[in-house]
């Protein structure tokens, strides 16, 4: 009985905290995007409703990646708050043992685990797919917006674009060089002096051109150069509908297509180890949600300190930091074919979960 109302105490503590952690960790990565989404706004005139969606879009996509470090910095503030009030010694002197006492913690980590892979898995590749297509159908919409002034814009419609000038407002571009490699058999350079971003008014938001004036087209196959001067040249854009078809990219993928994009004998190496490296990342991020849990609790219920209220923050950011790391290296490792994916991804969670079983094996009397 004393167990149970001590699990259902220290339950009551962690969840709201944690809901809590991951609202403010959604909020701190959409500021880091923050400057992007004003210029949507300011420079290209999205509206309000727009951004709030691709917003919305994108904190989806974060969750994965914020469960484990929510969950880290609910565990070590809870049990940091449990050790300086004494109440950690407070339930050992009535005969609850440290295995009751981290219980709660375990728990909590395994419901976020199972949260954190449904999530991973198939809520947020659909974030991620909505948001690719919004930005799709935008650019369709006001072509603009992907062009930025003085920049190399890459991926516009599949082009690379430079402008010395752009106004937004009208389509009107300055001084364009355009490279096209769609056929890599024969890439295609063309320069013009200035350009405009057409819309068709028939189909608003599905069709959009860019009329070039004054320039000429360089291409070359087979060891030839061709140039080719022209007054008027217009480029036609792929449809945003059919975009939106198109092949998904490895984040977008749910864990079954990943799976079947594996079994296709024809795929490139490259993007082989982009998938196998995107799949393992999900699992092991989902599985980092019970490790995180288990050193929290260690760290918290180790500590009897009057600062380890305070210090569990700082302890939490640390963790994090080096876990993500880690992460990133791994995964960069497992990219580049350097080491195979299965086994690289999961170095990190192996990594803490020995520093969670000494600092468990610490705290246990």
């Amino acid at each position: 009985m004393r167990a149970q109302l001590m699990m259902r105490y220290i339950l009551g503590e962690m969840i709201p905290t944690f809901l809590i952690g991951v609202i403010g960790f959604v909020l701190v990565l959409l500021m880091l995007q923050a400057l992007r989404l004003t210029e949507f706004v300011l420079v290209h005139g999205v509206k309000l409703t727009t951004i709030a969606e691709m917003a919305g879009y994108m904190a989806t996509s974060f969750l994965p990646i914020l469960f484990p470090m929510s969950l880290l910095l609910t565990v070590l503030l809870t049990y940091g708050r449990l050790s300086a009030d004494a109440e950690v010694v407070a339930f050992r002197a009535i005969g609850l043992n440290t295995g009751y006492i981290i219980a709660p913690a375990i728990i909590l980590a395994v419901a976020v685990l199972v949260l954190s892979l449904q999530t991973s898995y198939h809520i947020a590749p659909w974030g991620n797919r909505q948001f690719e297509s919004l930005i799709s159908k935008l650019g369709s919409m006001k072509p603009g917006v992907a062009i930025k002034e003085g920049t190399f814009s890459e991926g516009f419609f599949d082009l690379v674009v430079y402008a010395n000038k752009v106004d937004s407002s009208d389509g009107h571009l300055e001084q364009v060089f355009i490279f096209d490699e769609r056929n890599q058999k024969a890439p295609v350079t063309v320069i013009s002096r200035r350009g405009l971003l057409v819309q068709d008014k028939d189909h608003p938001g599905h069709r959009a051109s860019l009329r070039l004036m004054d320039g000429d087209i360089h291409s070359s196959a087979e060891g030839r150069h061709t140039k080719i001067d022209f007054t008027t040249y217009e480029i036609f854009f792929n449809e945003a509908l059919k975009q939106e078809s198109n092949s998904k990219s490895p984040q977008s993928m749910t864990i079954e297509e990943l799976g079947q994009l594996l079994q296709d004998p024809k795929l490139a190496k490259e993007q082989r180890l982009e998938v196998e490296t995107e799949r393992h990342k999900r699992t092991a991020l989902g599985f980092a949600c019970l490790v995180f849990g288990a050193i929290g609790a260690g760290i918290g219920t180790v500590s009897n300190r009057r600062n380890a209220k305070s210090g569990g923050t700082v302890i939490a950011l640390a963790l994090i930091v080096t876990y993500y790391i880690l992460f990133v290296t791994a995964e960069g490792f497992a990219r580049k074919g350097e080491v195979v994916p299965w086994l690289v991804m999961w170095v990190p969670n192996g990594l803490f979960s020995v520093a969670a079983l000494w600092v468990l094996r610490r705290s246990w009397r």
